[in-house]
């Protein structure tokens, strides 16, 4: 498997899932263009040559568009793109606020659609097909009962939903959408919930890692014949009550 010259963008690159993604890309030979507001005075990556940071908000059209350019400038192509940005919070749904959802819409939804709508205009230019590989979770289409997050889940149900029309849209062209659903996960966004609490919410009574999900958005990036999938990665959490 040969994956020198690639390119991946790489979206929420600083810390957590997408530092991981990110570094995986790299030690395989891929090209990065990794994204996040301060990526570039903070992050957890290592450092290479074939690795290029852009701060800004995904949620701006301007940062997608210095994204995709970025990219084209430095490395001459994107052939695979992995929208990890995403804020996430759980509170009783009377508790959100409308500026909690125009916070979650901004980041999850705006950053979804402006970053993947240039990328995939770019593959289109290319005519060599494609990878779009989104962030989910798995309570946007499972939800428990102990982890009230239904506002947060609108965002990510609708990254699921798009996904599935893109990879029918874009199937002739040989661009593939696909998502990785996560259940609870090993990183800095859920540092200040109790470990003992997160194990009870897995039927292995284990917490993922970020190597974890990152290992699933490569097979998905690389998996040629796979498209519409929603690859669940959470100890089994999906399937029902434990």
């Amino acid at each position: 498997m040969s994956t020198q010259q690639k390119t991946v963008i790489v979206t929420g690159a600083s810390q957590g899932i997408g530092a991981a993604v990110a570094n995986l890309f790299l030690d395989r030979g891929y090209n990065v263009v990794g994204n996040s507001r301060n990526i570039s005075s903070r992050n957890e990556l290592q450092r290479s040559d074939r690795l290029v940071l852009v701060d800004g908000d995904i949620g701006l059209a301007t940062t997608a568009e210095k994204i995709v350019a970025t990219a084209v400038k430095r490395f001459g192509s994107v052939d695979a793109l992995v929208n990890n940005a995403g804020i996430f919070f759980a509170k009783p749904f009377t508790e959100y606020t409308p500026e909690d959802f125009q916070s979650l819409l901004s980041t999850n939804l705006n950053g979804f659609i402006y970053v993947t709508q240039l990328a995939v205009k770019q593959m289109l230019a290319q005519k060599t097909g494609g990878s779009v590989v989104s962030i989910g979770a798995t309570i946007a289409d499972h939800p428990l009962a102990a982890f009230t997050a239904s506002v947060p889940m609108i965002t990510k149900g609708g990254i699921n939903a798009i996904s599935k029309s893109l990879a029918m849209e874009y199937a002739k062209q040989g661009i593939r959408f696909n998502v990785v659903a996560p259940g609870v996960v090993d990183t800095p966004l859920l540092k200040d919930v109790p470990k003992d609490f997160l194990r009870t919410m897995s039927p292995t009574g284990q917490i993922p890692t970020s190597k974890d999900l990152a290992e699933a958005v490569f097979y998905l990036t690389e998996a040629t014949q796979v498209t519409g999938e929603v690859l669940h990665v959470d100890g089994g959490t999906h399937l029902g009550h434990w």
